[in-house]
């Protein structure tokens, strides 16, 4: 069971503004050309933005005031056409401002993506899938806005409330400094309202990874809840999570909210002031008429670009969370890593356990010191309860996990020794979770060599007594099999799954349950064409139908992580112990069911 169940909100741990800053702004470094030109867009534009004001003082207190008709509409023309170039420098960097934007969430996603492929089982077991897609897909779609903000306001907004600024206090000093007095309040207001929001923008989103975890699972397992009539209990517990996201939303983007309306209360009591002291200077004749028309102006275009930054501070709020989101899991580092560069040498196929205990969670032993040997070419049979630690054998053979304590040897060397890649590429594993992908019954089982040619496909497939059911099929080997192959039945889905394992022509075959779900007809064909694929393999077999393993060179009995029993079938059944009782009790109940 994960550790971190559907409804339990994810736990986080939070980074500095500082810090996320930083590292969302590296993702900006592939693009520093972009990021430049656009820049120079933008301040080509602001540019003119800034000389309107001005060129409408002069054409106030020069032309207007003389009556200079065609002074006023020179100054008019130049006005549009600088207006309408500007206007054309706009479009462009609009555009590449969504290309540039574009790609590096693209390249985000592929990061996150790439990092979790690499990634051990463990962090998988502790976390459900929908919450894992929640991340990839919803939280960095989030960070676009800061990326397309940061550029296409944060940056220019700061150079106009420079260049601003500086205008207002060359206009007029005492003006300009009345007009920011209000600034103080503001940034208080701000910093508060700040240190609440990003609590409430992380909680908001925890709610919405629960429910698209809950979506995921319950669209997942829909055929139990038709079975046993549930789909009432389904959209309420789905309601009752969309009420939780839709009201921390609401908590969030009040408090959100409030950030425009103190950005506007400031305005307007910075124009209310920055009036006040005007009428009295125009009575003195201190600034002209066009002067407080221009300095007016100039005003709002301090303002404006507050409000933008305001707006861009707040984007960032709520990316802060959909960040240590991201940067949490890319921070993670796989349990199962190559620690060192050594290839694997081709293996004959000689294992041995020294001493190996295991635990999935610290004080949880599953393994206890189990030890034992098995030849080059040797089968293998791993028989006893649910739960005692068959698969966890041969999932620490495959190094999906590493052994708490002791070794596993190959050919003499500890597999922890060698590069991963270079073991497992000479291992074919059928797990008891037989999974196919939503693609052709050809790509499925090309898993198992990607490389393999059709011959080599069609060869396993017959093998393993699948191929005539495909060449059945409408398409045959391109018949697509649906999401988890729900258009086959469980056998063939094994059959396929067991196709993809030989394919790979592995040194070391591990079968776990490979003929479980399958009839008595079709499992004689299989068991025909595992017998010739056996051959100098070692290989590892788990079945609870102890028919199958009769002919193996070596049963171990496995109860509580310990190996109880090992020995030959025959031996094993002379020795009545643990072996013999199973497979008595198992050909009793067979015989009472006939």
């Amino acid at each position: 069971m994960a550790k971190n169940a559907i409804k339990q909100d994810e736990f986080l741990k939070h980074r500095s503004k500082f810090e996320i800053i930083m590292r969302l702004a590296n993702y900006m470094k592939p693009f520093k050309l972009s990021v430049f030109t656009i820049t120079v867009f933008m301040i080509f534009v602001m540019a003119i933005n800034l000389l309107n004001p001005y060129l409408l003082k002069v054409a106030i207190d020069k032309y207007i005031k003389a009556n200079d008709i065609y002074g006023l509409l020179k100054i008019g023309m130049i006005m549009i056409g600088l207006n309408f170039f500007a206007l054309i420098i706009s479009k462009l960097r609009v555009t590449m401002m969504g290309k540039m934007t574009n790609r590096i969430v693209v390249n985000i996603r592929r990061e996150l993506y790439s990092h979790i492929q690499k990634l051990s089982f463990s962090f998988f077991d502790d976390r459900p899938v929908g919450k894992i897609l929640a991340r990839v897909i919803g939280d960095v779609k989030s960070l676009e806005q800061f990326f397309s903000n940061s550029v296409k306001q944060f940056i220019p907004e700061i150079l106009r409330i420079v260049f601003v600024t500086i205008i207002m206090f060359s206009m007029n000093f005492k003006l300009a400094l009345v007009s920011i007095s209000i600034l103080p309040l503001l940034f208080i207001g701000l910093f508060t309202i700040e240190i609440l929001s990003r609590k409430r923008w992380d909680l908001f989103r925890k709610k919405k990874s629960n429910l698209n975890a809950y979506t995921h699972e319950n669209f997942s397992g829909i055929r139990v809840v038709q079975s046993f009539v549930a789909e009432e209990k389904a959209i309420n517990s789905y309601n009752n999570f969309v009420d939780e996201m839709t009201n921390s939303f609401i908590k969030a983007v009040k408090l959100q909210d409030l950030f425009w309306g103190m950005v506007q209360l400031s305005w307007g009591l910075g124009m209310v002031i920055v009036y006040f002291y005007s009428v009295k200077m125009i009575d003195e004749k201190s600034i002209t008429i066009g002067t407080l028309v221009a300095f007016t102006w100039y005003i709002s275009m301090f303002w404006r670009p507050i409000m933008n930054i305001a707006n861009f501070y707040n984007t960032l709020v709520t990316s802060f969370s959909a960040a240590d989101r991201i940067f949490e899991i890319l921070e993670i580092e796989p349990n199962i890593k190559d620690y060192s560069t050594n290839k694997m040498k081709k293996i004959n196929g000689e294992v041995e356990f020294k001493n190996v205990s295991f635990e999935y969670e610290t004080g949880i032993p599953v393994l206890h010191k189990v030890n034992f040997k098995v030849n080059a070419g040797e089968v293998i049979a791993l028989v006893g309860p649910t739960g005692a630690g068959k698969t966890t054998i041969i999932n620490l053979l495959s190094r999906f996990y590493d052994v708490t304590s002791g070794k596993i040897l190959v050919d003499g060397v500890d597999i922890k020794t060698v590069e991963l890649e270079s073991f497992r590429s000479q291992m074919g594993i059928m797990l008891q979770d037989t999974f196919l992908f939503s693609e052709s019954i050809k790509e499925n089982i090309k898993y198992g060599k990607l490389n393999a040619t059709d011959e080599e496909i069609i060869k396993v497939a017959k093998i393993v007594g699948i191929h005539d059911y495909i060449m059945s099929l409408e398409k045959g080997y391109d018949t697509n099999v649906n999401e988890r192959g729900t258009r086959l039945s469980v056998g063939q889905r094994q059959l396929i799954s067991l196709a993809r394992a030989l394919l790979a022509d592995p040194k070391i075959l591990i079968l776990d349950e490979a003929t479980s779900n399958i009839d008595t007809h079709t499992e004689k064909l299989v068991q025909e064409g595992i017998k010739k694929l056996l051959k100098n393999r070692t290989s590892f077999v788990i079945a609870h139908r102890l028919s199958t393993i009769r002919d193996a060179d070596r049963i171990m009995y496995i109860d509580k992580g310990k190996i109880v029993e090992s020995g030959t079938h025959d031996e094993l059944i002379e020795k009545r112990g643990y072996y013999y009782n199973l497979y008595m009790s198992q050909f009793e109940f067979i015989a009472k069911g006939v």
